[in-house]
């Protein structure tokens, strides 16, 4: 079965791992420092900005905490998002505010976010569908117009860009993740940057325990009872260790190439199926987009068999995410036109960087194949 993600890991993520071994120490340390300076330097924000933490997901639950909504203050989503965002927002008894999205390109127009601010509006939160947003910089300067915290979930848009701005770069905060389906990938783990210092330190004093790092720092610090704390918040353990750390830092030596194959298997896709009849439109790459996800759009009615037909030919497809207007914790009677076309007539094919040139021949040939 040809995956629709697969990591890329070998020897320099296994010769990490054995330093790590080699110290006897695989939690906090200092590899989690050198990593969040290295990944700083990747997506051009400052390192004290950074924090990295057990994943995305937590990174978000831990963003929408902070900002201390409240059941009356309201937080914008595209109703195409990944859940747990949604969870995040729902778990502070904050409002959730669906917003639809462009049918073509799965994210919310700026239009859209504009219908749906009010004063009750406290924070947007964006998904980066498939690897971009290109008109993120006109919602970032509505947010900021606004008052409103823009909170960028660059998940599936690590090594993207609009006019030369990493994506994560543009809101007040910005989270990525490296899971398992992710471009760079630690087993688990992601990193938040946070641009105000205030919120910064209320965010970073929650992923470490209400402020108490571990450490030995407290002994040799003068401290005669070094032992005793006195956490200023509440918290939990959310930080990376030198573990996943030491993968990470191996993985961000060699993202480039990644990206550069994956925008290779793209540009073959759009080749290929630009005169197939019966693809109504395709995801279309640029220099600074990175295609996490390549989708196709076809009829409604051809949509599903085509998902069957390549299954059963051993290539993995699916569609993501499902709308949270669909789903039975969100749904809602509100309007999404754009949501509902392209939840019934998108599908995503594998488009990850250890597709082999036959592998990519045996898609290509599955779907030139199939008899809608």
């Amino acid at each position: 079965m040809i995956r629709l993600f697969q990591p890329t890991l070998g020897n320099d993520e296994l010769s990490s791992i054995a330093e790590v071994f080699a110290d006897q120490w695989p939690g906090v340390g200092p590899r989690v420092k050198e990593f969040e300076q290295a990944f700083a330097t990747y997506v051009g924000a400052e390192a004290e900005q950074l924090l990295s933490v057990t994943s995305c997901t937590e990174g978000l639950f831990q963003s929408v905490a902070a900002l201390e909504l409240t059941p009356s203050d309201e937080v914008i989503m595209p109703t195409i998002s990944f859940i747990g965002a949604a969870h995040a927002v729902r778990a502070v008894g904050a409002t959730l505010r669906l917003v639809d999205v462009d049918p073509a390109t799965l994210n919310p127009r700026t239009e859209d976010i504009k219908r749906a601010v009010n004063s009750r509006t406290k924070a947007i939160l964006l998904l980066h569908f498939g690897g971009r947003l290109d008109w993120i910089d006109d919602i970032a300067e509505l947010a900021k117009e606004r008052k409103i915290v823009l909170i960028e979930d660059s998940a599936c848009a690590l090594g993207g860009k609009q006019k030369g701005l990493a994506y994560g770069m543009f809101g007040e905060i910005g989270v990525w993740s490296f899971d398992s389906m992710k471009l760079l990938v630690t087993g688990d783990g992601g990193m938040i940057r946070v641009r105000d210092e205030f919120l910064r330190r209320k965010i970073f004093d929650r992923v470490h325990l209400g402020g108490i790092m571990p450490g030995l720092e407290g002994a040799f610090e003068g401290n005669a009872r070094w032992w005793e704390v006195n956490p200023n918040n509440w918290g939990r353990m959310s930080f990376m260790n030198d573990l996943t750390a030491a993968i990470g830092f191996a993985q961000l030596q060699r993202i480039d190439t990644f990206l550069q194959r994956r925008k290779q298997v793209a540009r073959i896709y759009d080749q290929a199926f630009a005169s197939v009849p019966w693809i109504l439109l395709r995801s279309s790459t640029t220099d600074e987009s990175v295609p996490y996800f390549y989708w196709l759009q076809t009829d409604a009615t051809v949509r599903d068999r085509l998902a069957y037909y390549l299954r059963d030919h051993g290539i993995y497809t699916t569609f993501r995410y499902w709308p949270l207007h669909r789903t039975d914790l969100y749904r809602d009677k509100g309007c999404y036109p754009g949501a509902d076309i392209a939840a019934n007539t998108t599908l995503l094919l594998p488009v990850h960087q250890n597709l082999s040139n036959s592998d990519i021949t045996r898609i290509i040939d599955a779907v030139a194949a199939f008899r809608p």
